[in-house]
């Protein structure tokens, strides 16, 4: 099954539960554009390189697209659709004035030296730039680009159509950038894993957590769980896992990582694999990678009794079956990695006002903005009877669809 095909079945059966129209639901699931472009360059050896480049456009009756932009060889339409829907369920679950769009270019960018990623992305600005903007879709990190990338796309919009730094976020601090972005959607993942345990009835403190994916979400939110006294006992990367039982020494692991861009050799641990992480005995397990991780053949192997998805999509909708028979809450990913387009959001009210706020502000805002969401989700999931995914999606499409019935068409 695609990302796409199971992004529309969570749709599919939200849309029942809430006896949602045919007609409107047709209506909210088709994206309003979708572009597919060229990106010719000049490599270093002097020979083109040919790339493909995605913005796909889904929604915008609650107010601009909001949506990342990302580069990896294993981008392609049907993910990037799939993402941008999920953008639209996002922003209106967190009920911010967003709309839902995603973007990305078909590129291994260990690939590329800093001149050929800088000049990828500078045209591929070139061939978008009359599409996005402040008022109508604004892009920011994703997989495989980071603050940098985000500095390229301003300074080659502002080429176009003058000064304009809210025309994407994720920027560097030096640029207009919001304190607090670079955090954000691993510290959203602490705070909503926090209220789940809550609601679960356990502390965090002592509880044993797994992260597969060790790069900026999952880091952080391993940070900020490990200062809220969790165990964080294993963890993996893109090159292998480790794991302690007794918990990893995350402050140290920081640093080793920032030595040797792995977790793999790390002093006092032993190697694991991801399906032995997923079916770790542990309390929670954070999927913080790529999509489509948890499926139907592991599963049932999962001991934990909370996952949280700091990734996106990554349980297939068959796994997410398997996990509710077996009475696993999970966190559903349009709610449980909103900090990220949440601070995003705060990065753009500051630069339309063109005034920044303090770091102790951007967090306390966040934590508030995402306790109420998980607690809105919560009661609906108990008022419906449903899971917190399909919640999830009920709360985002009723706001989605009274926006657009209450503008018109």
């Amino acid at each position: 099954m695609s990302s796409y095909e199971s992004a529309e079945r969570y749709f599919n059966h939200a849309a029942e539960v809430m006896g949602l129209s045919d007609n409107m639901g047709k209506l909210l699931k088709t994206p309003q554009r979708e572009v597919k472009v060229q990106i010719a360059i000049e490599m270093d050896d002097g020979l083109i390189g040919t790339f493909i480049g995605y913005r796909i456009q889904h929604n915008k009756a609650r107010g601009p697209m909001k949506g990342g932009l990302r580069f990896h060889p294993e981008v392609d339409g049907d993910e990037v659709l799939a993402l941008a829907s999920l953008m639209t369920w996002k922003t209106a679950v967190v009920n911010i004035p967003y709309g839902g769009a995603k973007g990305g270019i078909s590129v291994d960018t260990s690939a590329l030296s800093h001149r050929e990623l800088e000049s990828i992305t500078r045209k591929f600005v070139d061939e978008i730039h009359d599409i996005f903007g402040p008022d109508t879709d604004i892009p920011a990190p994703d997989m495989g680009t980071n603050s940098q990338i985000m500095a390229w796309i301003m300074n080659q919009y502002e080429k176009y159509h003058g000064y304009n730094p809210a025309c994407v976020t994720g920027k560097p601090v030096e640029l207009h950038g919001a304190d607090g972005r670079e955090e954000a959607t691993g510290r959203g993942v602490a705070i909503v894993t926090k209220a789940a345990m809550t609601k679960l009835k356990k502390p965090v403190e002592g509880a044993r957590v797994a992260i597969q994916g060790f790069g900026n979400v999952g880091s952080f939110a391993a940070s900020i769980l490990h200062k809220m006294g969790a165990k964080i006992v294993a963890v993996s990367d893109a090159f292998g896992g480790i794991q302690n039982q007794d918990g990893l020494d995350i402050p140290e692991l920081l640093k080793h990582m920032e030595k040797h861009k792995k977790v793999e050799e790390f002093e006092g641990s032993e190697p694991i694999d991801n399906a032995g992480l997923f079916a770790a005995d542990v309390d929670v397990l954070i999927p913080a990678a790529i999509g489509g991780v948890l499926t139907k053949e592991n599963a049932d192997d999962v001991r934990a009794k909370l996952i949280v998805e700091a990734a996106n999509n990554p349980t297939t909708s068959e796994a997410d079956y398997i996990l509710e028979r077996k009475g696993i809450l999970v966190v559903p990913d349009i709610l449980a990695n909103a900090g990220g387009v949440t601070v995003s959001y705060f990065e753009w009210v500051q630069n339309r006002q063109h005034f920044s706020w303090e770091l102790e502000e951007v967090r306390k805002r966040l934590e508030k903005i995402m306790t109420t969401a998980f607690d809105r989700v919560w009661k609906v999931a108990e008022e419906k009877k449903v899971s917190p995914r399909i919640a999830a999606y009920v709360l985002g499409i009723g706001r989605v669809g009274r926006a657009t019935v209450l503008g018109g068409i």
